[in-house]
């Protein structure tokens, strides 16, 4: 075989299908971004004028066809000042999270570590905010906190905030099932309709998981309620049990979607 026929054979077939899957991979990537913002509505309103742009050129409605062609440019402009946030926000995971890094998630025994200390912390009324990281990278926030790269344990989750040590006021950060950091600084959450009655805890959480992938389990000081911040929601006072199955799920310890769990949420 000649290197004109290899060449013809990568230039009929090769090619042309590692084109098409390196594009497919990277829309599935960036549709899997944008479902967790509110950005998806702005790809849902692109592809409806897309879709009544291409209805007014092939039934040539000329009216409607030059109103969108002059309206087009400052529609894009608009689009981008509303949509602000939420495009910083799939920029800062691209930047942050790798698309090719699956990442080490915490084993099931340390599952279990976890949502026994943060039972006992409910029972006590001691306040926890805990952070599993996923894909998108925290170094931002973990720089905030103190740095310990320790094993996943109940005691030491305990020990951080069961009593007043200088780390109790912070997140925990977990991250390729370690504790990475203790004592860290979340951001608070932009939306203007959370309960007035959730303290800063629930308002970090839910910052977080604005701006990353983040899930974050958090303990009301106050009631004892454990809920979960993730996907930019707030899914206040649930069971232990539905926190560890949406946990799983979540971490990717089973097939079982977070969605389909049912409980109490809260936006």
């Amino acid at each position: 075989m000649g290197w004109s026929t290899v060449t013809g054979l990568y230039g009929t077939f090769v090619r042309p299908a590692l084109d098409i899957l390196i594009l497919s991979f990277l829309v599935y990537k960036t549709w899997q971004i944008l479902v967790r913002t509110q950005a998806v509505q702005l790809v849902k309103g692109a592809v409806f004028m897309a879709v009544v742009y291409a209805a007014s050129f092939f039934l040539r409605l000329d009216t409607l066809t030059w109103i969108l062609n002059i309206l087009a440019p400052g529609l894009v402009i608009a689009l981008a000042i509303v949509f602000q946030p939420e495009l910083r926000k799939i920029f800062m995971r691209i930047g942050q999270g790798s698309f090719f890094r699956a990442g080490r998630r915490p084993r099931s025994t340390q599952l279990d570590s976890v949502l026994s200390a943060a039972e006992v912390l409910a029972s006590r009324r001691r306040g926890a905010l805990i952070v599993f990281s996923r894909s998108v990278g925290l170094k931002n926030i973990i720089d905030t906190g103190t740095r310990l790269g320790a094993e996943i344990s109940s005691s030491l989750i305990l020990t951080i905030f069961g009593h007043d040590t200088p780390l109790h006021d912070g997140a925990l950060v977990l991250a390729e099932g370690r504790i990475v950091a203790a004592g860290c600084f979340l951001p608070l959450s932009e939306q203007q309709d959370i309960r007035k009655s959730f303290g800063t805890r629930h308002r970090a959480a839910l910052g977080l998981s604005e701006e990353s992938d983040a899930v974050v389990l958090v303990v009301s000081e106050e009631t004892g309620a454990l809920s979960l911040a993730y996907d930019a929601k707030l899914h206040y006072n649930l069971t232990a049990s539905l926190v560890q199955r949406r946990l799983a799920a979540l971490l990717d310890f089973s097939e079982t979607s977070a969605a389909e769990e049912e409980g109490p949420d809260e936006p």
